[in-house]
């Protein structure tokens, strides 16, 4: 302890008490200090959590939470999700969960390979990577090339239409993009804004996604997803 220090590094400690020589603490100032850094830790993570919230790209769209991944997919977003809410199997879906008081409806916006939207919602079991032998290498994957196949779909803005292969670049993934719609509910006057969707005691129920085109706006799949995420029992955070 001598070397080390009872809670932080030793000069840390000696620069803090001011003892130039090591001390033993007391029971009440070790208590006082542990109580201190878990202040400081619980507290930070409570602040990070609420700058956090209020800085993704969030966005109301007709009455519906939309949340991005990138800046550049939520002005697609507000672009294309009107369309789809006017589609009359989407819409009657909808409607009832529309109607009900101390309810929300979000909506991810998300890649249609995203690889961890597994943690969303179960879209498929392509996606439950605790599953799969190839959890390993698609994790790692995502950890080096984080941004690969979220701005994909971007870059071909920057390539000539004289050597575009245009049927090659419909059927890219980079160029479809995945809905995911979550019903949001908790005790009344707990949802009443978007960021309340993020609130720990809300209760969370995934609805069913939409695969829509970027480009065009074509809806190419609607399918309902089963309670829970794909993940299973797996505690998975809100995001």
């Amino acid at each position: 302890m001598k070397r080390t220090g009872m809670f932080l590094p030793h000069p840390v400690e000696k620069l803090l008490t001011g003892n130039k020589k090591p001390q033993s603490l007391s029971f009440g100032k070790a208590s006082l200090i542990l109580v201190v850094l878990l202040l400081v830790i619980v507290g930070g993570g409570f602040i990070s959590r609420a700058y956090t919230v209020h800085h993704i790209p969030l966005e109301q769209v007709d009455r519906i939470d939309v949340i991005t991944i990138t800046k550049e997919d939520l002005t697609a977003a507000a672009e294309l999700l009107p369309s789809v809410l006017q589609d009359t199997a989407i819409a009657s879906k909808l409607k009832p969960i529309e109607n009900s008081e101390g309810h929300r409806l979000l909506a991810y916006f998300i890649p249609i390979d995203y690889v961890m939207q597994g943690m969303i919602a179960n879209t498929g079991g392509e996606w439950k990577l605790f599953e799969r032998h190839k959890t390993v290498g698609m994790i790692t994957e995502y950890v080096f090339h984080p941004f690969a196949h979220l701005t994909g779909a971007h870059s071909h803005h920057a390539v000539p239409e004289a050597h575009a292969d245009h049927s090659g670049m419909h059927n890219n993934p980079a160029m479809k993009r995945r809905i995911i719609f979550i019903e949001l509910s908790g005790n009344k006057g707990d949802v009443k804004s978007p960021f309340d969707d993020f609130d720990i005691n809300a209760k969370r129920n995934p609805l069913f996604f939409v695969d829509i085109h970027l480009h065009t706006g074509e809806i190419l799949q609607v399918k309902d997803t089963p309670s829970g995420s794909g993940w299973g029992t797996v505690p998975t955070p809100m995001f």
